[in-house]
């Protein structure tokens, strides 16, 4: 029996696509090994630095004079400013005596992006949370500075809202919550007023590298409004996604308001419909998360309680925190929320 080769044209495109996974995969180790290597020239600059002041009384001038003169050696090389060896010496300064894990992380990432967790985080969990975030889900300096003025560690740290350790295996459990956020920042939509739930949908979906990097790393979308069919009825998922590690389906149901219980039993009702029509036989239990203006974690508790499907509820923000001298003057959510449901229409639920 004679089996049919492929045609050179398919079989060239495939090895050439073999080819270009290669070469980018060698840029990028490459890369890494440049980034480590520098950080290990800083880190044994801003000892030196340390030691030769402490050792023999040298003041601030060296530095100026230690910049002058490896310009004027390596003309070729950047980063030997005065402002940068002040920096190179801070730096061996915070992380000194950091366990050493901390100093492992900080070769892992480029050296902006250290500059910029050592200037603004000061506490060892926090920059250890940002290094190994930065490390990890390959964050842009804007992505990290962003993650950093929407306080990811603190949010990181709050209790979660979910049901997950009663609906799903231990281990899948464990994944699904570090995955869920207690609270998502949508500052990046520039919104400076409140909105219905339609228009923050088509605001996100605008937006949608955004909130793809604001879920986290592993996200896939698959569509707006998405159409779930049971017999002659129709229904519609807000926003439908794949999570390549957890390996299920994740819908978001979007409310504009304030957490209410039958929130829980609509998405309840659109994951089993999910899981019985949309989830591949290798999938895990489709996944949902109601994301809200508000919450109250006592009444999300009894809510998610009797539901069978894994649903996690969190809060968004969309604009900055208010300072706390300025706290009590405007006007809250709900203020806005009263003013906005008086205003428009009321909305089909579905």
């Amino acid at each position: 029996m004679s089996t049919i080769k492929p045609s050179f044209d398919r079989a060239y495109q495939d090895f050439l696509r073999d080819i270009k996974i290669q070469v980018v995969q060698s840029r990028i180790e490459a890369a890494r090994a440049v980034n480590r290597s520098l950080i290990r020239l800083y880190w044994s600059l801003g000892q030196l630095i340390i030691e030769r002041q402490e050792a023999l009384g040298w003041g601030k001038a060296v530095v100026e004079r230690l910049s002058a003169d490896l310009k004027a050696e390596f003309p070729q090389i950047t980063g030997f400013s005065p402002r940068n060896l002040w920096l190179i010496k801070q730096f061996y300064e915070a992380y000194a005596e950091a366990p050493e894990f901390l100093k492992q992380l900080v070769a892992e990432i480029p050296w902006g992006h250290n500059i910029l967790i050592m200037q603004r985080i000061k506490d060892e969990a926090a920059r250890h949370y940002y290094l190994e975030a930065t490390a990890r889900l390959g964050w842009t300096r804007n992505v990290l500075l962003n993650q950093i003025k929407a306080g990811a560690y603190e949010v990181s740290r709050q209790d979660k809202s979910h049901n997950f350790s009663t609906t799903l295996p231990e281990y899948l459990a464990e994944q699904a919550e570090e995955t869920l956020k207690s609270q998502y920042s949508l500052e990046f939509l520039g919104l400076t007023q409140a909105v219905h739930e339609q228009e923050l949908e088509r605001n996100l979906i605008a937006r949608l590298k955004d909130f793809l990097i604001e879920l986290g790393y592993g996200f896939c979308f698959i569509g707006s409004q998405y159409r779930l069919t049971l017999g002659e009825n129709e229904y519609f998922l807000d926003l439908l996604f794949y999570h390549r590690f957890l390996k299920c389906l994740v819908a978001i149901d979007l409310k504009t308001g304030r957490f209410r219980p039958e929130y829980a039993g609509k998405m309840d009702f659109y994951l089993e419909v999910l899981n019985e029509q949309e989830r591949a036989p290798d999938d895990n239990p489709s996944i949902g998360i109601i994301l809200c203006a508000q919450q109250d974690r006592l009444e999300v508790e009894f809510s998610l309680k009797s539901k069978t499907n894994p649903i996690g509820v969190a809060t968004y923000q969309l604009y900055p925190q208010v300072p706390e001298e300025y706290q009590g003057l405007l006007p809250t959510d709900e203020d806005w929320q009263r003013l906005l449901d008086s205003a428009l229409p009321e909305e089909d639920d579905n």
